[in-house]
């Protein structure tokens, strides 16, 4: 029994079918293996420009996680606001709680309200994004 290339209704034979979407399957996989992780979009990109916050709502002595935004605000000063990434540098979990210092509950580590590891495991600082403060509003830079 000898296999037919059958074209279907809409003309496109099985063969011609399957040579198309295996070539786009493996332009697909190039194309993601030539992004790196420094390439990629950040969460917080898309809000660049935008309210991320109030003042009201960070604490002095203290910070305000903001889900959504994947940020962690901090006022370690009167009227110093901060802002970095809520991804932990050691594992990549997001951190969960700031109180008078930010906390990543999935190994221990914890930074202090400028960013930097006060515990380990983490090693290396949270990433800091730029802020402006316009009446109560925090815009991310």
């Amino acid at each position: 029994m000898t296999s037919k290339s059958v074209p279907c209704a809409c003309g496109v034979s099985r063969r011609a079918l399957l040579a198309t979407a295996g070539a786009v399957g493996a332009v697909a996989v190039t194309a993601t293996a030539c992004t790196t992780d420094e390439n990629r979009p950040k969460p917080q990109d898309t809000l660049r420009g935008r309210v991320v916050a109030q003042t009201t709502d960070v604490p002095e002595g203290g910070g305000l996680l903001v889900i959504g935004a994947k940020l962690v605000i901090t006022q370690a000063r009167p009227g110093e606001y901060r802002a970095f990434g809520a991804t932990c540098t050691h594992g990549g979990c997001t951190v969960q709680e700031v109180t008078e210092d930010i906390h990543c509950l999935c190994h221990g580590s914890r930074f202090d309200l400028e960013g930097e590891v006060v515990k380990g495991p983490a090693t290396e600082p949270l990433e800091p994004f730029e802020v402006r403060v316009e009446g109560t509003d925090i815009t991310l830079v």
